[in-house]
């Protein structure tokens, strides 16, 4: 086993590997024919117009629980029933996730994968936001050796059952691995059970994943 395959990159998949829902409401709003300007809250970037972002930050509620109340809301303005976050993602994105992966993700994904880390996505709702097809129609994910989603295990960040199936999965110890995630309590978590962390912030993606390259002994180029 080399160096490098005996370290990996553990990433977050929403905010982290795509762009928020929150960056990209310009497009949301033109695919569901929207007036521009609709869509007013905005997560971190705009805590102050978000008080149900700040409620979660205060772990009033779980991430999936808000993105079900912006789904249902969503919905509501387009005059439908929208009972799942699905729904949403794939009317407001279209039928080509690609779309909205951030650049700065792709480079550094490829950059750990051709030093030969191991990659690995661990996130709360992958195929629950895009669907149960969504991994053939990103081909981005082949580069990874383990995906663990709690759509499918059920154990949600900051679980600490989560972090360790993770780094079972690689066949690598904790501290082995730099975790990655925009989420201060899952990045809380994983501290916790003794990986090497980096807290996305989304506002920077190139500051973060620089960072998460440097901890690996590499640069983002």
């Amino acid at each position: 086993m080399t160096a490098a395959s005996s370290r990996a990159l553990v990433l977050d998949f929403g905010g982290v590997i795509s762009k928020t829902l929150f960056e990209t409401h310009d497009a949301t709003e033109a695919a569901l024919g929207l007036a521009k300007g609709t869509l007013t809250w905005r997560g971190p970037f705009a805590e102050d117009s978000d008080p149900l972002w700040s409620a979660m930050q205060r772990g009033e509620l779980s991430e999936r629980d808000y993105w079900a109340t912006r789904s249902r809301e969503v919905g509501r303005l387009v005059g439908e029933d929208w009972r799942d976050m699905q729904t949403f993602v794939r009317r407001a994105r279209g039928a080509d996730p690609a779309l909205v992966i951030r650049p700065e993700a792709e480079r550094a994904i490829r950059i750990a994968g051709r030093a030969g880390c191991k990659l690995a996505i661990l996130s709360n709702e992958l195929d629950l936001f895009y669907g149960e097809d969504f991994r053939r129609r990103l081909p981005l994910l082949a580069h990874f050796d383990v995906i663990i989603d709690a759509t499918h295990t059920g154990i949600l960040k900051p679980d600490h059952r989560a972090y360790l199936a993770v780094c079972d999965a690689l066949q690598l110890p904790p501290q082995a691995c730099v975790f990655v995630d925009d989420q201060r309590r899952n990045i809380d978590g994983a501290i916790a059970c003794g990986l090497s962390t980096v807290w996305f912030d989304v506002r920077r993606p190139e500051k973060s994943y620089s960072q998460a390259l440097q901890m690996l002994g590499l640069a983002l180029d």
